[in-house]
Formats: structure tokens, C-alpha cells, sequence
């Protein structure tokens, strides 16, 4: 009997914000499903750490360090990716930004510029970068959150940011049809990653409140996300696209 092939088997997939959380996991469920793999975060340690863990398992995986928000750095990641394995399949836009918790009225300047500049333009410069170098199609899936469906505790920004990102996932769904390019959003609720846990270390009782929010009352683990951005990326879901994917133990159904 042949073994059943992954469901990224042969794709290339660039992955962004993958030195921890929902992105490093996305590296490995997207690399145990046959994908090869390019890395791009701020944090080159990590990413040549992992990298090097995904080699050793068998993966084919590489990484380009550089922040989304810098037009050029992710310009830098498309170009690597298509240069060392010939193409660009795949892309799962991850990398983010939580800011200061704080009501609206009382945050600075400085953190809504950060998180719409991380959130939304990282976003933007991804798209923009990864649809030109889609020449023979494509799926492309952005991370938004439940925040980005729904106001939660979240600080204002956060909240504001991934309602942007799921409209910017729409309307290049819409564009990129024809070109056989589909884009999609998933929404994660509570799931454990550095700044969930810094947001629920700075505020105490919140994260009993938090996994009480949802029916099945418990924090995500970031591969059980990362799964879900796996199967909108594959061939699986081709007739998915402009559509934003709850990943939230139920947290939007009440």
C-alpha cells in the first residue's frame, strides 16, 4: 500500500510570525504535511533554531528574518522563497501584535500605530507581495481573530485591526478569483501563545474569565489553530475563499 500523501505535499509555504505561538506550530503541521517551509519573524535566533529542528525531521525549511511591517523586508522573504524553491505556493500571514491593555481614551499614539501597522500593513505588504509572485495560483490565509468578528476584552486597537484584516482578506479574494489565488481569514479565539499570556499576566482572574467565554471553557493549543490555516492553505478547501474561519471553541456561537 502507498502511504497517503500530506495535504501540502510539494507547496511552498511562507509562513510569517513563525519564531513562536500559532507560527512556529504552523511550521511544523505545515512541514509534517509535506510543505516546504520559509520562515520569516523578527527574531533570526528562533527562526535558524527551528529551521534546523525541521531539517533534522526530514522537512525541506529555510527562513528570512525581517519585520512585515518593513515593505522591503517582506519583499526580501517572497523573493527567497521563490529563489531557493522555484515558486510560491502557499502563504500563511500570521505575524502580529497585541499592544498596551488600556481603554481606548487612555492609549498613546505609539500603540495604535503599532498594532494597525503590524495587524493590518503587515498584512497589506504581504498580500501585495505574495499575489504578484503567485504566478500558477495559490491560497493565501491571514490570521484575524475572534476580535476581528466580535468586541471582546481586548484593548481597542486589536480589535479594530482584525476587523481590517478580514476586509482586506475579502477583497482580495474578490481581485484574485480569476488568477486562481484564494484568500482566507481564521479567527483564533483563546489560544496560548507569548502575548496571550503576557495580556492574562498583567491581569489577574482574566484567564478563568477567558476560557469561561467559550463552550468548551479551555485555551487553545497553538497547533490545534495552526490545523485549521493547514487546511484552508491545501487543495482540500478549493472551493473556500473570502470566508474568515472561527478557530475559537465555540466562543462566537453564543
Amino acid at each position: 500500500m502507498t502511504q497517503p500523501q500530506g495535504s501540502l505535499e510539494g507547496k511552498v509555504a511562507l509562513i510569517t510570525g513563525a519564531s513562536s505561538g500559532i507560527g512556529a506550530a504552523a511550521a511544523r503541521v505545515f512541514a509534517r504535511e509535506g510543505a516546504r517551509v520559509v520562515l520569516v519573524a523578527r527574531r533570526e535566533a528562533r527562526l535558524k533554531e527551528l529551521s534546523a529542528e525541521l531539517r533534522a525531521g526530514g522537512a525541506q525549511a529555510s527562513y528570512s528574518a525581517g519585520d512585515v511591517q518593513d515593505s522591503g523586508d517582506v519583499e526580501q522573504a517572497v523573493a527567497h522563497a521563490v529563489e531557493t524553491y522555484g515558486r510560491l505556493d502557499v502563504a500563511f500571514n500570521n505575524a502580529g501584535a497585541g499592544g498596551e491593555l488600556g481603554p481606548l481614551h487612555l492609549l498613546e499614539d505609539a500603540t495604535y500605530d503599532l498594532v494597525m501597522d503590524t495587524n493590518v500593513r503587515g498584512v497589506w505588504n504581504c498580500l501585495r507581495h505574495q499575489i504578484r509572485a503567485m504566478t500558477h495560483g495559490g491560497s493565501i490565509v491571514n490570521t484575524s481573530s475572534v476580535a476581528g468578528l466580535v468586541a471582546s476584552s481586548v484593548p481597542a486597537p486589536y480589535i479594530a485591526a482584525k476587523h481590517a484584516v478580514i476586509g482586506l482578506t475579502k477583497a482580495a479574494a474578490v481581485e484574485c478569483a480569476a488568477d486562481g489565488i484564494r484568500v482566507n481569514a481564521i479567527a483564533p479565539g483563546l489560544t496560548r501563545s507569548e502575548m496571550v499570556e503576557d495580556w492574562l499576566a498583567r491581569v489577574p482572574g482574566q484567564e478563568a474569565r477567558s476560557k469561561a467565554s467559550a463552550p468548551q471553557n479551555r485555551m487553545a493549543a497553538p497547533e490545534e489553530v495552526a490545523e485549521a490555516a493547514a487546511w484552508l492553505c491545501s487543495d482540500r478547501s478549493s472551493f473556500v475563499t473570502g470566508a474568515t474561519l472561527p478557530v475559537d471553541g465555540g466562543r462566537t456561537a453564543w
